[in-house]
């Protein structure tokens, strides 16, 4: 039986203010993406998921960005390559911590927002990601967008690394994601987003935003916890993918 890992970015309230629905979406997903504390995130969330993603069986993996908890880690920062990798190494660190108090693995590290869409294109810092990772969480998955340069930087030095794709996302025919506030980026019909999701999953494909069909490879979907409708889309998309034989069970 084919299978698939749901992935979910959370642990992303900070303080006094509350983002996502982290309990309810949990037990529906396979892996967490864990915020780091530096686009999103603290000390107190950080335990309180990690605590949560032990109870119901979910993978922890680290969330690390860009130092930007205004911007949310989606605007771009220059950062040189020794300095990314240095701070993926502090949210690593700070995430493995937790994990260790809690007795769980730290399973992989997804990088977020402007940090993962920029690695995909720029191989020096998808090199420094990954050095990162090796060196800072042993036996960690890298998570990286589909036949991007992260994914092949991983494979040169050896780190495991599974291709992720996105439920609700559109693709450029590169096989990038569609930059956030542009049309087309994201896919708003739930049954349009779940059927190119069993798409992805079972063909190996997907419809760009030029028309074209381009080839992907699926090892995890991620599902995003924090819209209006995020609860029943994450519910949704998990039925309709064991409906279609496929298995949910992280990668």
């Amino acid at each position: 039986m084919p299978h698939i890992d749901l992935n979910c970015d959370l642990g992303e309230s900070f303080g006094a203010y509350t983002i996502g629905m982290d309990e309810k979406v949990i037990p529906f997903i396979t892996s967490a993406n864990v915020a780091c504390g530096f686009h999103a995130g603290d000390p107190l969330v950080m335990q309180r998921t990690v605590a949560l993603c032990k109870q119901s069986g979910a993978a922890v993996g680290a969330h690390p960005g860009f130092p930007d908890l205004q911007g949310f880690g989606r605007r771009q920062m220059k950062l040189t390559p020794a300095e990314a990798k240095a701070c993926v190494q502090y949210q690593i660190g700070a995430l493995k911590a937790f994990c260790n108090a809690a007795g769980v693995p730290l399973h992989h590290v997804k990088p977020h927002g402007a940090l993962y869409n920029m690695a995909g294109k720029d191989r020096a810092l998808a090199d420094a990601i990954c050095a990162a990772v090796k060196e800072s969480a042993p036996g960690a998955v890298l998570l990286a967008l589909s036949g991007s340069e992260m994914v092949k930087a991983a494979q040169a030095i050896g780190l495991p690394v599974a291709n992720e794709v996105f439920a609700d996302r559109g693709y450029r025919p590169d096989g990038s994601l569609v930059p956030r506030g542009t049309p087309g980026a994201m896919i708003e019909d739930e049954d349009e987003a779940i059927a190119r999701v069993i798409r992805m999953v079972t063909e190996g494909k997907v419809t760009a935003n030029d028309g074209t069909d381009i080839a992907i490879q699926a090892d995890s979907v991620c599902v995003h916890g924090d819209g209006p409708k995020a609860l029943a889309f994450v519910e949704k998309i998990g039925a309709a993918l064991q409906a279609a034989g496929v298995e949910l069970k992280a990668f």
